[in-house]
């Protein structure tokens, strides 16, 4: 077999990342000769988590056919979130844990997802399956993706199963699971030194919603209003961000990872969909949104509901 290289979405998290990571060394394990690559660079948070556990940051590919045409693919299968030449590639797995849309193969493939929490989750049961040896290191990352996607289990997306592999991989991993957890949460919440392009496209992902094309954006933050202090900075950069790859609706989730609430900026048509969404009216392009905090359960469902109405 040719070499295979294993990648997350575009704009990576610390799932994208970590389950890339932890993907590979179960395929190595397996004697393929596979590499785990990125879609972007690593945020604060995930710098975070590869620098505690002495891994580093895979490096960054925007194409594959210059090098192969075997991938895997963790933690996304919808071909707009994936890399450039997606279509032209022989994909031989997928491990993910969100919808399956936009997808199709030419050739048969493994594919694995799972309404879990978290990539890495599934990958830690494919360790245990094959009764492979997870390193500390490896632990880690698998342990920080999953305190990231689970906002430390406060997610509703979160399950028993996320908390009991947590569990297990803290203890490999040696860190106490909350202290850590929060510290590497706080990482990322650094958002003062950012500019309003860099923070929309730390977390961003696009969605086919009807005749539409959705651009959502999410930032984890200890201080709301810290964000929306830049209210202005934002729009104008989600409006041109919109008109420059043609995107109908900018969505930006601000995320308080305390109080597990978030707060709402949209910017585009249809408004009247989004409120129907949330069952909100819109102010000054903004809606308190409570409780909620994640965009695959709390948000891309209920947004896809109301366009397809």
């Amino acid at each position: 077999m040719s070499k295979v290289l294993i990648f997350g979405h575009q704009n990576p998290d610390t799932d994208a990342i970590g389950a890339a990571i932890a993907f590979a060394e179960l395929q190595k394990a397996m004697d393929v000769d596979a590499e785990a690559v990125a879609l972007g660079e690593p945020s604060e948070e995930t710098r975070y988590a590869l620098d505690h556990f002495g891994l580093a940051a895979p490096r960054v590919i925007t194409t594959v056919k210059p090098e192969t045409e075997a991938v895997m693919l963790v933690d996304h299968n919808e071909f707009q979130q994936s890399v450039s030449d997606i279509a032209e590639l022989n994909i031989l797995s997928v491990v993910d844990h969100h919808r399956i849309a936009n997808f199709e193969t030419a050739n048969p493939l493994y594919y694995r997802a799972e309404p879990v929490g978290c990539t890495s989750t599934i990958i830690y049961k494919m360790y245990r399956e094959m009764e492979a040896e997870i390193k500390k290191e490896v632990a880690g990352i698998m342990l920080s993706a999953i305190i990231s996607d689970t906002l430390l289990f406060k997610s509703p997306t979160c399950t028993p199963e996320d908390v009991n592999a947590a569990e297990k991989l803290a203890e490999i991993a040696e860190v106490d699971l909350e202290s850590y957890g929060l510290a590497m949460l706080k990482a990322g919440t650094n958002l003062a030194d950012k500019s309003a392009e860099v923070l929309l496209d730390l977390d961003a992902k696009s969605f086919p919603m009807g005749d539409e094309t959705v651009r959502i954006a999410q930032v984890n933050t200890v201080d709301l209003k810290e964000v929306f202090d830049r209210q202005a900075e934002l729009e104008a950069a989600m409006k041109a961000d919109s008109e420059k790859n043609g995107y109908d609706l900018f969505l930006l989730i601000a995320t308080n990872i305390l109080d597990s609430d978030s707060e709402l900026l949209a910017i585009g048509e249809p408004i009247a969909k989004v409120e129907a969404a949330f069952n909100t009216k819109l102010v000054n392009n903004r809606a308190f949104l409570p409780g909620v905090v994640s965009r695959k359960k709390q948000v891309v469902p209920q947004l896809t509901a109301a366009f397809n109405s």
